[in-house]
């Protein structure tokens, strides 16, 4: 069922004492904050990573939830470009938990390459881990979210599905995420009956990710943002937290845009 009013005073509103919240992509950068954040709010946390190289990582972090936050916690390994591999992930997270509350499809890989020199296997890469593992993500949720009668959807999208980013090159990658946006509204049509979408447009945030880019780019990008600097994944916390909770339960459709007002020119 579609989630009714809650009346509750505020701040129980954002209490997640009780949900169940699946991240795809928790092992580092925004997606581990965001598991940090989900427990922090006394919800039980699937964490869900791809590679191998991120199973340790992963591992250590959900001990560090259980043991810091007293919630249930626990890691998964699922390719969210591999249809099977995601749905039968989130299958298992209902199993091992009972039931799947909330997904946030936060998977999400980006490489600076002209669109003259992207090859064929690059932007199928960043196409399949964005847009089609969002999809595919969302699917095999949406599946559990119509048995169950209820569910919440959180995409992580981003800036560059709305605006053109510069100075750097990265067409495969803005495309992606506007299908992202496009796609979380889309499903919330969709999913009406059962379960709200909606999506997370962040702009340039501190991760290992903007990390790694030329610093060059740096200097631009902070020029052009009001705010006059990087954000920090703990300041994307609030918004998850209030998506994942009973606050926002005549939300969906939305695409929320924090960027420290780098979108405003």
């Amino acid at each position: 069922m579609y989630p009714e009013p809650v009346n509750k005073p505020v701040l129980d509103l954002f209490n997640l004492k009780g949900k169940v919240v699946a991240i795809t992509g928790a092992s580092r950068g925004i997606g581990a904050v965001l598991a940090q954040a989900m427990a922090e709010a006394n919800a039980d946390v699937a964490s869900i990573y791809t590679s191998e190289s991120s199973k340790k990582l992963s591992e250590e972090s959900v001990e560090e939830l259980k043991s810091k936050y007293g919630v249930r916690a626990k890691s998964y390994q699922a390719d969210v470009a591999k249809p099977e591999e995601i749905e039968a992930c989130l299958n298992k997270i209902v199993e091992d938990f009972g039931k799947l509350d909330v997904l946030i499809a936060n998977a999400g890989v980006c490489k600076h390459v002209s669109a003259l020199e992207n090859t064929p296997e690059d932007f199928r890469w960043i196409t399949d881990v964005n847009l089609n593992g969002a999809f595919f993500s969302s699917q095999a949720a949406g599946k559990i979210f119509k048995k169950q009668g209820y569910g919440n959807i959180i995409i992580t999208a981003s800036i560059s599905g709305t605006i053109v980013n510069v100075p750097q090159s990265q067409a495969a990658y803005n495309a992606s995420k506007a299908g992202v946006v496009q796609l979380g509204k889309s499903l919330a049509w969709e999913f009406r009956d059962f379960a709200r979408v909606n999506c997370v447009s962040p702009g340039y945030i501190e991760t290992e990710m903007t990390g790694m880019a030329d610093p060059a780019f740096l200097k631009e990008w902070l020029d052009l943002t009001p705010c006059g600097r990087m954000g920090q994944p703990s300041e994307l916390k609030g918004l998850y937290v209030y998506l994942a909770s009973d606050a926002s339960t005549f939300v969906t459709g939305a695409d929320y845009i924090i960027d420290g007002g780098y979108t405003l020119r």
